[in-house]
């Protein structure tokens, strides 16, 4: 993943589809680049899931100051529950996060080699931790790998920004989207396509 091929990939959708080239003019660059800590992004989308942005800011702040920054899986698998349960994070997710960090000290699940596997066989991989669902392994592969070709049709974000974008009457299901993406060929972009349609709600 390069610049260039961001660029490339935001030209494609600008020559292709006249309605997102509106969004694109008017809103920041598309800055996709990789992410290091994969651990760590799948920790926070799971302490985060059904809370406002300001609580989970406020866990999530809480939760890493714990641990000086550093929840290593075999320091959060020694932690008593109660103690991450003051944190203000619910016994659910604190299963949800022992048994996602369980699954990498045992070797079960693991970040080597998923630069050679596809979207869907890291969906499928991931799926398998409690906690987390194919919304949350989507916004992973598109901001922590920078894969160019994922559509998230289940995000509320996504929907509302082409529903603004396309003057639909009402919030597109996934057949809508796919659709869209099909009409106006934004393959194999689909996920710059997704940032500015999410660009679009700001504007």
């Amino acid at each position: 993943m390069n610049f260039r091929e961001i660029e490339k990939g935001t030209v494609h959708i600008y020559k292709n589809d006249p309605l997102l080239a509106r969004i694109i003019d008017l809103s920041p660059s598309c800055t996709l680049k990789p992410k290091r800590n994969h651990y760590l992004t799948f920790l926070k989308s799971i302490i985060n899931q059904q809370l406002s942005s300001r609580s989970a800011a406020a866990i999530y702040k809480r939760f890493m100051a714990f641990y000086d920054n550093n929840p290593f899986p075999d320091k959060l698998i020694k932690t008593p529950d109660e103690e991450l349960r003051k944190l203000g994070i619910s016994y659910p997710k604190i299963r949800y996060i022992k048994d996602f960090s369980q699954k990498i000290i045992d070797g079960d699940i693991h970040f080597r080699g998923l630069n050679k596997k596809s979207d869907q066989e890291i969906i499928e991989e991931f799926i398998e931790v409690k906690g987390i669902g194919e919304w949350t392994v989507q916004m992973f592969l598109i901001f922590n790998l920078c894969r160019l070709n994922v559509l998230p049709v289940k995000d509320q974000g996504l929907k509302r920004g082409a529903m603004i974008t396309y003057n639909l009457k009402k919030l597109p299901d996934a057949k809508k989207l796919y659709q869209l993406s099909e009409k106006n060929h934004w393959e194999p972009y689909n996920s710059i396509a997704s940032w500015y349609l999410w660009a679009a709600l700001e504007l």
